[in-house]
């Protein structure tokens, strides 16, 4: 069964350019390894992703992600079956809040900072939609 995970967590210490291509750069590598792609939004601090692929593996990836020192508060926003991928071409594609990004960001928000914590499923699936049409800039 194909599944599609999204969470969000607060990062435990405040990350620096090195450490977030650190990040992304091992999520990539672990994430083909096992047929699991996404994105990965890093705003505010929080880290919000979308994880897609086998069942059993993206609960595998999440479990992994939940025993990270570098994650804390996760919460799972949004979790179901899919039809198919959405980012069948990434591994893992990462969105920073940099500036030409903002207005995506706050586009969903309903406070004036990004906080994927009290966004509704619905939002979240149109945020990442948006994502996967070009709406934003890409790092990595």
């Amino acid at each position: 069964m194909l599944v599609q995970l999204t969470y969000a967590s607060q990062a435990t210490q405040t990350l620096g350019p090195m450490d977030v291509k650190d990040i992304l750069q091992k999520s990539q590598r672990n994430n083909a390894a096992v047929g699991v792609t996404g994105a990965l939004c890093l705003a505010n601090g929080i880290f919000l992703q979308q994880l897609e692929g086998d069942r059993d593996v993206v609960n595998r990836v999440y479990l992994r992600i939940l025993n990270d020192s570098r994650h804390s508060v996760p919460s799972i926003l949004d979790f179901g079956e899919i039809a198919s991928r959405r980012f069948s071409n990434w591994n893992m594609g990462l969105i920073s809040s940099l500036a030409e990004n903002r207005q995506i960001f706050l586009k969903y928000s309903r406070k004036s900072e990004f906080d994927p914590y009290s966004m509704s499923p619905s939002s979240l699936r149109g945020f990442f939609d948006e994502i996967v049409q070009g709406g934003v800039r890409w790092i990595g």
